[in-house]
């Protein structure tokens, strides 16, 4: 299983990722996290609450609650980076 090792917030909804299979890149979660409707996700498309998360649970943790499983996370990134 691939999890998350380190983030690191780059510009607007981008986030470095390191990943334990040493895959890392820049995932965009704009559209994640617009195109959700929940309230959990709302209070993050405030850049200020966005910035907010932590490496946590072999994931990234937001201070709302909201975790992303790394899985996605790992299927983002080789889908938007292309490895």
């Amino acid at each position: 299983m691939n999890y998350v090792v380190d983030a690191s917030y780059i510009q607007d909804y981008q986030i470095h990722l390191v990943f334990n299979d040493k895959k890392s890149g820049i995932v965009d979660l704009e559209k994640t996290i617009r195109d959700d409707h929940r309230a959990i996700f709302k209070e993050l498309v405030d850049l200020t609450n966005f910035k907010n998360f932590k490496v946590d649970a072999d994931t990234i943790v937001w201070h709302n609650g909201l975790d992303l499983s790394p899985e996605y996370l790992h299927d983002l990134l080789i889908k938007q980076n292309g490895h």
